[in-house]
């Protein structure tokens, strides 16, 4: 790796570290203007004012926002990002039990959607202006196109309204058999799926395609090479770089989607952790949360520039 490559890794390294600074004074900020008071709402309507004055004391709720931001980041860095107020309980151990469920239907996602979409996405490429490339490109702008709650409405009126295959909430909780786990995850992946492989797939046929019109693609070509060998050999190694990048890119619509598609089926991950503290204005939760979905959209883009970098051809022979 020569030095400019590093250079600018490092670079896009303090661009996502001083990004995430930012990001955790708006989330911090922008929670502490939900309407409402958080010690008020935990305690409930019948707590005298002096009762809520002693919470929001106890919690530090009563000094000025700069500070209590300059406490809560200090503590977060520490990995301690406070007590619920609603549960008074650890927020650490609150996510901590949610977390697991959001990290296997995200890896159950990518399992179904990668392999997918870069099988269309190839063969997309390799035959591009026959009626399988044509028919991949209009399922995937027609995909791309529809938000997730309407795809995740349709899939609960036809798979378990209609047909009765599917149940309409989805138990994480009991996929023991393989059956169960199927049933279980086969509605809210199927909702996840259709924009990721949409998006991945068109961005993978450019990719593909690129290389394809490439001087060496067409040179051999000429020479009667298969283009399937072309592809496997030449073509596919040159866009590994692009190809990763857009895997990455596209695996970060996934924080997105989960915040629709655990509400809707009610899957119990940090998605609708996030949602019933935003509720219950558990700010301490929901800041946590929120800084959660910004690292992991961080990392995806952070990763998807640094293949971006080290893969392109002209930053090698500098």
């Amino acid at each position: 790796m020569n030095g400019m490559i590093l250079r600018l890794i490092v670079r896009r390294l303090l661009q996502a570290v001083l990004t995430l600074l930012l990001v955790s004074a708006g989330v911090f900020f922008i929670t502490n203007l939900l309407p409402g008071d958080a010690a008020q709402t935990a305690l409930g309507q019948a707590a005298t004012p002096e009762t809520v004055a002693a919470l929001r004391l106890q919690y530090g709720l009563d000094l000025p926002a700069p500070l209590r931001y300059a406490h809560w980041l200090g503590n977060l860095l520490s990995g301690n990002p406070g007590m619920s107020l609603v549960n008074n309980v650890p927020v650490a151990q609150m996510i901590g039990g949610r977390l697991p469920t959001s990290l296997m239907l995200a890896a159950v996602t990518a399992l179904v959607s990668v392999p997918l979409a870069l099988f269309l996405g190839i063969f997309s490429a390799m035959y591009r202006g026959s009626f399988f490339d044509r028919a991949v490109n209009v399922s995937a702008v027609s995909m791309v196109s529809v938000p997730e709650f309407l795809v995740a409405t349709v899939a609960v009126m036809i798979f378990a309204v209609k047909l009765r295959w599917l149940s309409a909430l989805s138990h994480a909780s009991d996929a023991a058999t393989l059956g169960a786990f199927i049933k279980a995850y086969a509605m809210p992946v199927l909702t996840l799926c259709c924009v990721i492989v949409a998006q991945m797939t068109r961005m993978t046929r450019a990719a593909v395609i690129d290389q394809l019109r490439s001087s060496y693609a067409e040179m051999a070509l000429l020479k009667g090479v298969k283009r399937t060998r072309i592809v496997l050999r030449h073509a596919l190694p040159n866009a590994i770089g692009p190809i990763a990048n857009a895997v990455a890119l596209s695996l970060s619509y996934l924080l997105g989607g989960v915040l629709i598609v655990e509400s809707i089926f009610n899957y119990p991950g940090i998605a609708t952790l996030m949602i019933d503290a935003v509720t219950t204005r558990d700010m301490p939760l929901v800041q946590a949360c929120s800084m959660i979905f910004c690292t992991g959209y961080l990392l995806l883009v952070l990763t998807a520039d640094v293949l971006a970098i080290v893969s392109n051809p002209r930053l090698k022979t500098r």
